[in-house]
């Protein structure tokens, strides 16, 4: 994690467009309440799912790649730490990304320091909800 705690809160109001990586369609995970959450307090989201969905009203794409690059700036990510690496991949392919937030418990050093060296703020094992209560 390049970015320090008390950068968090000022980062997550830089940036009013998130693409959230693995958002869910079960409304009783986190993966749906966090976007849910972030939208009701005026974020604008977009998701990215293997079976894209538009549950809750979100528009999801199967892939980062498809997700128009105003929305890939900012990436939140709700995937298992062990699968960090392939989405590291996918980000770096895209080439846009200037945020990479992993949720509170993902976490994966290998490919923090991938992100980093490309030039990414990377934040991880912290969520955003939490940083915007505080």
């Amino acid at each position: 994690m390049n970015v320090r705690q008390d950068q968090l809160f000022q980062l997550l109001q830089n940036y009013k467009k998130i693409c959230v990586y693995g958002l869910g369609s079960d409304q009783t995970k986190p993966s749906f309440t966090v976007p849910l959450f972030l939208r009701s307090k005026g974020w604008d989201i977009v998701g990215v799912h293997p079976r894209a969905h538009s549950e809750g009203g979100f528009k999801t794409y199967k892939t980062l790649k498809e997700v128009p690059p105003e929305y890939r700036k900012f990436v939140d990510v709700f995937r298992a730490s062990d699968k960090i690496t392939q989405v590291v991949d996918e980000v770096l392919d895209v080439g846009d990304v200037e945020v990479f937030w992993l949720q509170l418990g993902v976490y994966n050093d290998e490919a923090e320091k991938r992100a980093e060296q490309a030039g990414l703020k990377v934040v991880s094992d912290r969520c955003p909800v939490i940083e915007l209560r505080k």
